[in-house]
């Protein structure tokens, strides 16, 4: 144990994935419910594992997984999902039962709170008679999309099939079938058990969202006919919690500099976050689309995200050169500060759900370039339903790059998208302020564990 167990507060076990996008909202949940008197206790998996000094108010356990890196790569998540959870789920009931044991009663802990995917904790949970809370880090509409697999299987929709993908699906509107991504997460039994594995509430009495109401209103009035627990969807949570670093990597602050030197809502943001791999061929149609949209652009290049290489090695000969200082190419950002500053005037994303709430919550329009799983789902809500994207399909092509970010930094259908994402910040700032949904939620969240 890193630090003692801050007294006489009712505890509050928080059990993260480690992947950088459930890791974030989980922390930061951790830090509301710390500033509403709960003492903060983060069992986490070693692998991945959170900077204990950023968060010197929690109480931080290490669990061990026997897990490595090569066990996130976006091919293998189906198997760490099932090798995490295997691995944790007894060393986990272990430290809390010796945690319960050596605690007097005024200490005793009074909820377990843990991420979807770490479902062992909701056995550990029963097994040591203690209430359980589990934090959803996809989206609500995801979260209806994965629980049709087992009907779109039984009447024959899945394996897709290559004359349907563009379909819309019958119950699903706006999703095709190809925003469904099964195939890039395995075999399909597999996914089937997986999703029945991690849809398993247990003996959990409440299901907490990092989404706002008026953004998935539908989806959770649809989810929650699925589950008969208590709703509490407190999100974005990054907007409410207090600024602290819950980043894996190291972001380049030197950024915010060239930002500072930049027109107003000029520059495009890309970044496909801290997963997704890409291969040469692509990197040099990004590159040159870059170049060719003739906006100023900041560029995440994540080392180790370009196939055969370490970081911008495999850059095509003569591209630094033709866009000079036009271009920021960084390894990391701190990415809120990037989509707050006012230079910024559309994000190139990969539509994980993290980065999406923080571009809408910013006002800043997207363009949408999905890599896998649930990151679908949320570009064609972006694009189709939301309005304030533009989903750019298929396979990448400098024209097609440098025609999109024209569409959406310069031309009339941009200024459209522009002022809806603008309309949905506003929105976002009100649920977030007091008396809106999501700060009553959390209200309302903190009452229950007590």
């Amino acid at each position: 144990m890193e630090n003692q167990v801050t007294q006489r507060r009712p505890h509050v076990v928080l059990v993260p994935a480690p992947l950088q996008g459930h890791l974030s909202p989980m922390l930061e949940l951790g830090t509301l419910l710390h500033s509403k008197g709960f003492s903060i206790i983060i069992a986490h998996a070693i692998f991945n594992s959170p900077d204990p000094s950023n968060h010197p108010e929690f109480t931080f356990l290490p669990i061990p997984d026997n897990l490595s890196a090569g066990n996130a790569a976006p091919a293998n998540l189906l198997t760490l999902i099932t090798t995490m959870n295997s691995n944790c789920e007894a060393p986990l009931r272990e430290i809390l039962a010796q945690l319960m044991n050596k605690n007097e009663q005024h200490d005793q802990i009074c909820c377990i709170v843990y991420d979807m995917i770490m479902y062992c904790s909701g056995a550990v949970a029963e097994q040591l008679q203690l209430p359980c809370m589990i934090l959803r880090t996809s989206s609500a509409s995801a979260a209806v999309a994965y629980e049709s697999l087992p009907r779109l299987y039984a009447e024959g929709y899945i394996p897709l099939q290559d004359s349907k993908l563009q379909d819309v699906v019958p119950w699903l509107p706006p999703l095709r079938f190809k925003d469904l991504a099964t195939a890039d997460m395995g075999n399909i039994e597999d996914i089937l058990e997986i999703s029945a594995i991690t849809n398993n509430t247990r003996n959990a009495i409440a299901l907490i969202w990092n989404t706002v109401d008026h953004l998935e209103h539908t989806a959770l009035a649809q989810i929650q006919e699925i589950y008969p627990l208590k709703f509490f969807p407190v999100g974005p949570i990054h907007k409410m919690a207090p600024p602290t670093s819950t980043s894996l990597l190291e972001a380049d602050i030197n950024c915010m500099a060239w930002l500072d030197k930049q027109a107003p809502h000029s520059v495009i943001y890309v970044s496909i976050g801290s997963i997704a791999i890409m291969e040469e061929t692509e990197l040099a149609e990004i590159a040159w689309g870059l170049a060719n949209s003739n906006q100023p652009f900041l560029w995440v290049v994540r080392p180790g995200s370009v196939s055969g290489s370490e970081w911008i090695e495999l850059l095509p000969e003569g591209f630094k050169e033709a866009v000079g200082e036009r271009g920021c190419i960084v390894k990391w950002t701190p990415q809120r500060k990037v989509l707050a500053h006012v230079a910024v005037g559309g994000f190139w994303s990969h539509c994980g759900w993290n980065s999406t709430l923080e571009s809408i919550s910013e006002g800043v329009p997207m363009i949408c370039r999905p890599c896998f799983a649930d990151q679908n789902i949320s570009a064609r809500y972006l694009s189709e339903l939301w309005k304030v994207g533009l989903h750019m399909d298929g396979q990448l092509d400098r024209v097609k790059i440098a025609t999109t970010i024209k569409r959406l930094m310069v031309d009339e259908e941009g200024k459209e998208i522009r002022q809806n994402a603008k309309s949905m910040k506003e929105k976002t700032n009100l649920s977030v302020s007091k008396g809106g949904s999501s700060y009553s939620s959390l209200n309302e969240l903190a009452e229950l564990i007590l």
